[in-house]
C-alpha cells in the first residue's frame, strides 16, 4: 500500500489541492490534529458573573427585601437592615449557582449525541468524532448528515443547505469540479461549509479547514453563546412573585397605619411591617424550580431522551397526542427478508428466487465499515443480507464499480432505480420500491394485479412489501439521462417480503399511553395493511382504528373530520414528510398539545411545528435532530412515554414545592397580625431575623428533595392537563394557606402563649429586657419559631402527595428529603441552644415540656392533609 500523499490546508487555493485516494493515515491525522487543533469554534464571551448576579438582586422577590432593608435602616434598626441585605446576598448567591448547574446540565447533554463523521482514513470508511477531524481528512458526505468543517467535493455531488450562513432558504447545488475565478468562498460550486447540512446527495470532500478557520468561526455572531431563555413556568412564577410583592406590600403599609392607629410607636409599626414583608418572600421559589427542571432533563437523558430546553420538561406533561413512526419506533428497526413471492410464469429468464433477491440486494446504496458491518437504511441492509442468506452474496464493491446510474429514493415516489452492469456484460435497470409505485410501470403482459392481490396478502401479516422489476437495456446504446425514460416498460421480477418485529416493551407503553388519556396516531410510508397489523400488535387502534391508506392525498376538511373523532387512532399510511406537517398543523388547531417522531430531512418541518418534536438519536439524520426538541438515544417509543411521565412528576413536583413554601407563609405572619390587633398588649411572637433563618435556613433544603420526589402512583391514570392551566391554582392556595397554614399557625401560637401563660403573663405585661418575664418571652419566641420548623417537617412529608396517601408512596423512599430534615432539625438546634447564635437571633433553650409538646406538630400537621386526602379520595369516589 502506497503512502497517502501529504495534504496541508490551503484555503485560498482550495480548488487546487489534489486529496489523498486512500485518506490520511491514523498516525498523520493525530500529527495534524496536535498542529490544528481540535475542529471546534471557540464559543463567545459568557455572560459575566457579576452580571448574572445583579440580576439575582433586582428580581421581585429580592427588591421586596430590599425594602425592608431600607426600612429597618430608616427605623434605626441597623442590625436587622444589614441582616436582611446578608440574607439577600447569599439568596442571590445560592439562586446563581443553582443557575449555572442547570445550564450545565443542559450543556453537557452533548457527551450523550458526539458529533460523528464519517471519513477515509488507512483506506478504510470509519466514523470518527468531528472534533478530530484535521484539514487533508478525505470526508465522505450523506443525505442528511451535517457538514463537520469546510471541504471541496472531490467525487459526487451534493444539495446543501447553506442558510445558516448565506441567508437563503433554497438548497444549492455542490458538485465535484473546478473552482470559479473572482467569486467569494461561499458561491464556489464545489465548496461546502462547516454546520451546513446536505439535504440530498453524496459526495466525498478534502476538509481544508476546521475549527475557528472556518467560515462558521469566522462570523462571530453564530460563534456566541446564546442566553438561556426562561420556561414558560418559570415565567408565570415571576409574575405570581410580582404579585406577591405587591400584596406584601399593600398588607404592610396598611398594617403600618394601622399600627400607628392603634398607639404603637413608630419603630414597633415599622418592624412589623417590616416583618409583614419578609415573611411573605418565599426566596427559594425561583432557584428550586430552575433546579427541578434541570434535574428533571438530567434524568431523562439516562433514561434515553435527551432534552434540549428546559421548558419541554413542562410541556411533556400536558402532551396529549403522539404521532410516531413505525419502523424503528414501534418496532426493532432489525428488519429480516422473511417472504419472497414470484409470478407463476416459469418461462421468464432468470426467474428464480435467488435471482430476485439479488436484483434486490443490488439496488441499495448500503455501505460495509471498516469493522465489516452494513451501514445504511435498515430495509437495504436486510436486503443485502437476505442475498447472502440466499447464496447470492453481493459485493458492494463490484456492485459500485459495475453501477453507471443511481437514482436514489425519493420519499415522493417511494422508488429507488439503478442501471447495473450484470456479469454477462450487459446492462440493467433494476428498480425497486413500494408494489403500488412500481407496479405501474410495468409493461403491458405483466402480471401487476396478481401481484397487487399478492402484495397485499403479505402487508396484512405485518410485513413491509417491496416489488422487484427490471429491464434490459439494449446493447450500445447510452444510459437514459432522465429518471422517467429509466422506469419504464420493466419486467416484474418480484416481491419481497421483510419483517421487523414489534418491539416488546412497546405494547406496555401504548397502555400507559391509554390510561392516561393521550391518543397515538401512526404516521408512515408503509403501506396500510402493513402499518395496521402492527399498530394492532402492539395495542394501537384498540379498539376503534382507522386507515387512511393514501394520507398524502387527504385534504385539510377530511382530516379536521377524521381528528374530531377523539376515541379512534388513525393509520396515516403512505405518508410524505408534508403529511407528517399536515397533521402537526391540524392538531394545534384543534388544541391539541403534539409530540411527533421523525428522522429524515424532510421532517424537519414537522418536528419544528410540533410542540415536541422527536427525533431519532441512532437512525435520524443530522437535520432533524436539530430540528427537534428532544432526541431518543434508542430510537424507542416507550421512552417517549417514559419522558412524558417524567413532565408530569417534573411538573407536579413544583407543585409539590410551592405547597410546602407558601404553607409556612401562614404561620408567620400571623403572629404579626396578632401582635397589631392586640394594640401590642401581645408581644411580638416572632422575630424579623428568626423569620429569615426559617426562610433562608431551614426551608430550603427540604424544598429542593421536594424537587426529586418520585411520580406519584396514578400520574399516567389521569388525562393530561391543559396547557392553560396555571401552576398555582386555588386549591393549592387553599390548601397550603388555609388547610397547612392555618393549622401551623394555631399550633405555634398555641406554644407561644403556653409558655407565656405557664410564667405567669397576663396580656399588657412587660417583657422587654430587664424585665421578669423576658426570658419567658424569648423561651416563647423561640418556641414559636422552632415550632413553625416542625410544623415545615410536617408539611414537607404532607406535600411529597397531593393524591394518594403516604402508605403508597413509602415515608423512606425520597432519602433526599430525610436528609434535608434532619438538617433543618439540627440547624434549629444550634440556634436554640448555641450561645453565641442565641444573642444573635434572641433565643434561648427550650425546657423538655415544650420541646415535647411542638414535637407533636408534625405527625399533627400531616395527619390532619392527610384526612383531608382520605375525605377527598371517598368524596371522588
Amino acid at each position: 500500500m502506497s503512502r497517502p500523499t501529504r495534504w496541508s490546508p490551503c484555503p485560498c487555493s482550495a480548488a487546487n489541492c489534489t486529496p489523498a485516494p486512500l485518506g490520511l493515515s491514523g498516525r498523520e491525522a493525530e500529527r495534524r490534529l496536535a498542529v490544528y487543533g481540535p475542529n471546534e469554534v471557540r464559543p463567545g464571551a459568557r455572560t459575566s458573573i457579576l452580571r448574572e448576579l445583579l440580576r439575582q438582586l433586582v428580581h421581585p422577590l429580592a427588591l421586596l427585601l430590599w425594602a425592608a432593608a431600607a426600612l429597618a435602616f430608616t427605623a434605626g434598626i441597623d442590625v436587622l437592615g444589614w441582616a436582611i441585605i446578608a440574607v439577600v446576598l447569599v439568596n442571590a448567591g445560592f439562586a446563581l449557582v443553582q443557575e449555572q448547574q442547570a445550564e450545565k446540565a443542559v450543556e453537557t447533554l452533548a457527551r450523550y449525541l458526539p458529533a460523528q463523521a464519517i471519513v477515509v482514513r488507512d483506506g478504510q470508511a470509519q466514523q470518527v468524532p468531528a472534533r478530530d477531524l484535521v484539514p487533508g481528512d478525505l470526508l465522505v458526505l450523506e443525505e442528511g448528515g451535517r457538514v463537520p468543517a469546510d471541504a471541496r467535493l472531490t467525487e459526487g455531488g451534493i444539495e446543501a443547505d447553506l442558510s445558516m450562513l448565506t441567508g437563503e432558504s433554497a438548497p444549492v447545488e455542490r458538485v465535484a469540479g473546478p473552482g470559479l475565478e473572482g467569486v467569494s468562498l461561499l458561491q464556489e460550486p464545489n465548496l461546502v461549509f462547516s454546520g451546513t447540512t446536505a439535504t440530498e446527495g453524496q459526495a466525498q470532500a478534502i476538509v481544508f479547514a476546521t475549527g475557528d478557520h472556518t467560515e462558521l468561526g469566522r462570523i462571530a455572531v453564530l460563534s456566541q453563546r446564546t442566553r438561556r431563555e426562561p420556561s414558560p413556568l418559570e415565567t408565570q412564577v415571576k409574575k405570581i412573585a410580582w404579585l406577591i410583592a405587591a400584596v406584601a406590600v399593600a398588607l404592610g403599609a396598611v398594617f403600618l397605619v394601622t399600627g400607628v392607629a392603634v398607639g404603637l410607636p413608630l419603630t414597633d409599626s415599622l418592624m412589623f411591617a417590616i416583618g409583614l414583608l419578609v415573611a411573605n418572600v418565599p426566596e427559594g421559589l425561583l432557584p428550586t424550580i430552575t433546579l427541578a427542571l434541570a434535574v428533571g432533563v438530567r434524568v431523562l437523558a439516562r433514561q434515553g431522551a435527551v432534552i434540549k430546553r428546559l421548558s419541554a420538561v413542562e410541556t411533556l406533561g400536558s402532551t396529549n397526542v403522539i404521532c410516531t413512526d413505525k419502523t424503528g419506533t414501534l418496532t426493532r428497526n432489525q428488519m429480516r427478508l422473511h417472504t419472497v413471492w414470484m409470478p407463476q410464469d416459469a418461462t421468464r429468464a432468470g426467474s428464480g428466487s435467488a435471482d430476485l433477491v439479488r436484483d434486490a440486494a443490488l439496488c441499495t446504496t448500503v455501505t460495509r465499515q471498516g469493522d465489516g458491518t452494513l451501514r445504511g437504511d435498515p430495509t437495504e441492509v436486510a436486503l443485502v443480507e437476505g442475498a447472502a442468506d440466499h447464496a447470492v452474496p453481493v459485493d458492494l464493491t463490484e456492485r459500485d464499480a459495475g453501477r453507471r446510474v443511481c437514482f436514489r429514493f425519493d420519499p415522493r415516489l417511494r422508488r429507488m432505480s439503478v442501471i447495473q452492469h450484470t456479469d454477462q456484460s450487459r446492462r440493467r435497470v433494476i428498480v425497486k420500491g413500494a408494489p403500488e409505485a412500481v407496479l405501474p410501470l410495468l409493461a403491458a403482459g405483466e402480471p401487476a394485479e396478481e401481484a397487487q392481490d399478492a402484495a397485499d396478502a403479505i402487508a396484512k401479516d405485518g410485513m413491509r412489501v417491496l416489488a422487484v422489476a427490471v429491464r434490459e437495456l439494449p446493447p450500445g446504446t447510452g444510459p437514459p439521462a432522465q429518471r422517467r425514460q429509466v422506469e419504464q416498460e420493466l419486467q416484474l421480477r418480484g416481491l419481497v417480503g421483510l419483517h421487523d418485529p414489534p418491539r416488546p416493551e412497546v405494547e406496555a407503553a401504548v397502555r400507559r399511553c391509554h390510561a392516561a388519556g393521550l391518543t397515538v396516531h401512526v404516521v408512515t410510508g408503509d403501506n396500510g395493511a402493513t402499518a395496521a397489523a402492527v399498530a394492532r400488535a402492539v395495542g394501537i387502534g384498540v379498539p376503534n382504528m382507522q386507515v387512511v391508506a393514501q394520507s398524502e392525498a387527504i385534504d385539510d376538511h377530511e382530516l379536521d373530520h377524521l381528528l374530531r373523532k377523539d376515541s379512534t387512532e388513525i393509520i396515516f399510511a403512505r405518508s410524505s414528510p408534508e403529511t407528517k406537517l399536515k397533521v402537526a398543523d391540524a392538531l394545534r388547531a384543534h388544541g391539541r398539545i403534539v409530540a411527533m417522531t421523525g428522522d429524515g430531512v424532510n421532517d424537519a418541518p414537522a418536528l419544528h411545528r410540533a410542540h415536541i418534536g422527536v427525533a431519532m438519536g441512532r437512525s435520524g439524520t443530522d437535520v432533524a435532530r436539530e430540528a427537534s426538541t428532544m432526541v431518543l438515544t434508542d430510537d424507542n417509543f416507550a421512552t417517549i412515554v417514559t419522558a412524558i411521565e417524567s413532565g408530569r412528576r417534573v411538573y407536579d413536583n413544583v407543585r409539590k414545592f410551592i405547597v410546602y413554601i407558601f404553607a409556612h407563609l401562614t404561620p408567620e405572619v400571623v403572629p404579626f397580625v396578632v401582635f397589631a390587633l392586640s394594640a401590642g398588649t401581645v408581644p411580638l411572637p416572632l422575630t424579623v431575623l428568626q423569620i429569615l433563618a426559617i426562610d433562608l435556613g431551614t426551608e430550603t433544603l427540604p424544598a429542593l428533595a421536594l424537587g426529586r420526589e418520585h411520580a406519584e402512583p396514578g400520574v399516567m391514570a389521569r388525562p393530561p392537563r391543559p396547557s392553560s392551566q396555571s401552576v398555582i391554582s386555588k386549591d393549592m392556595l387553599v390548601r397550603s394557606w388555609g388547610w397547612l397554614g392555618s393549622v401551623s399557625a394555631v399550633l405555634v401560637m398555641t406554644a407561644f402563649f403556653y409558655v407565656l401563660w405557664r410564667a405567669g403573663w397576663q396580656p399588657g405585661d412587660d417583657t422587654g429586657p430587664g424585665s421578669p418575664l423576658h426570658h419567658a418571652y424569648l423561651t416563647a419566641t423561640t418556641a414559636t419559631f422552632a415550632g413553625i420548623v416542625t410544623c415545615q417537617v410536617g408539611t414537607a412529608v404532607a406535600a411529597r402527595t397531593d393524591h394518594a396517601a403516604l402508605r403508597d408512596i413509602g415515608f423512606f423512599t425520597n432519602p433526599l428529603l430525610l436528609g434535608g430534615i434532619a438538617f433543618e432539625l439540627a440547624f434549629t438546634a444550634a440556634l436554640v441552644y448555641a450561645p453565641p447564635l442565641q444573642s444573635l437571633f434572641g433565643t434561648a433553650a427550650l425546657p423538655p415540656d415544650v420541646v415535647l409538646l411542638i414535637a407533636a406538630f408534625p405527625p399533627l400537621v400531616w395527619g390532619t392533609d392527610e384526612f383531608r386526602r382520605w375525605a377527598r379520595r371517598r368524596r371522588h369516589r
